[in-house]
């Protein structure tokens, strides 16, 4: 199985919604996935920007406390795992990412890399250069501390993974 398909199996397994799209069709593809009011922050990505769809990026607490959607890339998405690596930002990527109901992560189709040690060999490069902040998500937040498991209570209720193919 080719790595982007055991990825996208992946993220079904741990309740992960997934859409694809294209560049060209993205400002779209977000419009359509997004709860409002949804807050993120801009995405590292040359060609791809929330500016036209209705997310607001850099929220104030308030704005943040009430959205109901938050939008972040991702550095990775671990195939293996049905996992992404979110990098912490200064403009607060892990905010929008826990605090709202349901976390959009935007990633790249080649991004995707098969198993944690490709995943680790690539973060390794960036801790190497500073950037040693990130956590590697996986589904939405689940806990099974006070006995059924219960989804929601420590970050997202649920999760939408856009991956965005290669042009």
């Amino acid at each position: 199985m080719a790595t982007l398909e055991t990825f996208e199996t992946n993220l079904e397994a741990v309740r992960t919604r997934i859409t694809r799209t294209n560049t060209a069709g993205f400002t779209d593809t977000i419009a359509a996935v997004i709860d409002d009011p949804a807050v993120g922050v801009e995405l590292p990505f040359e060609d791809l920007s929330l500016a036209e769809t209705g997310v607001v990026c850099n929220p104030t607490p308030t704005q943040l406390r009430e959205a109901a959607c938050g939008v972040t890339a991702a550095t990775l998405g671990v195939a293996d795992y049905g996992s992404v690596i979110l990098e912490s930002t200064p403009d607060g990527a892990e905010l929008s990412a826990l605090f709202p109901e349901t976390h959009v992560i935007v990633i790249r189709e080649s991004d995707v890399v098969p198993d944690m040690t490709a995943a680790f060999e690539t973060m390794g490069e960036r801790f190497r250069e500073g950037r040693n902040d990130a956590v590697i998500a996986t589904g939405p937040s689940a806990t099974a501390d006070m006995g059924e498991l219960v989804h929601g209570v420590h970050g997202p209720r649920e999760t939408h993974a856009i991956i965005v193919e290669d042009d």
